[in-house]
């Protein structure tokens, strides 16, 4: 009698099960609202590119664009609208069947719950394993489940295709209390959607497993918001970081904290690191206000978050 890896019986189990879809294609043709004026950025270049639609319960929730080779979303995509805050704890780890191959259902499953991830996964994109010996980092989302307001939302950001290597002690200390002070902002001052990208620079470092490169790590962190329909009444300190703004922070050890600096001062920087981001181009027209008004003050170029209260 031939007996079948336990891997393998998981992963057959997991076919009939289809809790979250995707959508990977050469285009975010199916998920385009997720971009401000349904434009994607502009001037990303590089191979093994592709771009995933998630979807969860039958409903899409966010863009990703993904680099296979890496095994590295370069970008998420997403709106925000008024959240509390909360994280999901009880939602299991996702991957994409999509990115194994071409014929693979749209549906994205849970992993395989065993020691082993089948190698046709393995080779498309990160699994948990991948991030068992790799000490002093951590899973973090660039779609994170803070910035989500529904349950169902919350929940599909729990895809390895949304998360990357971040360094333990800059994730607590640096980039989830930014991510929290971008919440409570657009919470208390952006009247409608916010469309946000939040991705990475590479660096070329990449953390083994079993004497083999299987995940690159990021260089930077980098986040950008574009809310067209703002509060005009705000406070001088925060009016400033309206229709658009963005932070960016090395992925290091502690001391490294986030950088705030206006939309154009952002893509200045990332076409500076990488060729990936040569000629990069967030939002479509850099975001522009709808609020009946023309801002005519010069605004500051960095700001000191630990200056700025939000509450």
């Amino acid at each position: 009698m031939r007996l079948f890896p336990t891997w393998a019986l998981s992963f057959s189990l997991l076919t009939a099960y289809h809790p979250v879809s995707a959508t990977v294609s050469d285009s975010f043709r199916d998920c385009s609202h997720f971009f401000y004026m349904e434009t994607p950025p502009a001037g990303v270049g590089g191979h093994s590119l592709r771009r995933i639609c998630q979807v969860y319960a039958d409903k899409a929730r966010y863009a990703t664009l993904y680099d296979s080779s890496r095994r590295l979303p370069l970008y998420s995509a997403y709106i925000f609208q008024k959240s509390d805050g909360k994280r999901r704890m009880d939602t299991p780890w996702m991957f994409e069947p999509q990115l194994l191959s071409g014929d693979e259902s749209a549906q994205m499953r849970a992993l395989p719950l065993t020691d082993d991830s089948p190698p046709l996964i393995e080779g498309s994109q990160a699994v948990l394993e991948d991030y068992t010996d790799a000490v002093g980092y951590r899973r973090g989302p660039l779609n994170p489940d803070l910035h989500q307001a529904e349950p169902d939302d919350k929940s599909s950001t729990y895809t390895l295709t949304n998360v990357v290597p971040l360094i333990t002690d800059f994730l607590d200390t640096s980039w989830n209390p930014y991510l929290d002070t971008v919440r409570q902002r657009l919470n208390n001052f952006c009247q409608g959607k916010s469309f946000m990208v939040a991705g990475v620079t590479v660096s070329g470092a990449t953390i083994q497993r079993d004497n083999r490169d299987r995940l690159a790590i990021p260089k930077h962190l980098w986040l950008a918001y574009c809310c067209p329909w703002f509060d005009r009444n705000s406070p001088y300190e925060v009016r400033f970081m309206f229709p658009s703004y963005g932070g960016y922070a090395l992925n290091g050890q502690t001391g490294h904290s986030v950088v705030e600096v206006p939309l154009k001062s952002l893509e200045d920087f990332l076409r500076s690191q990488t060729d990936i981001f040569r000629d990069m181009t967030i939002f479509y027209k850099g975001c522009v206000s709808e609020n009946p008004f023309k801002r005519t003050e010069t605004w500051p170029e960095e700001t000191d978050l630990t200056k700025i209260n939000f509450n």
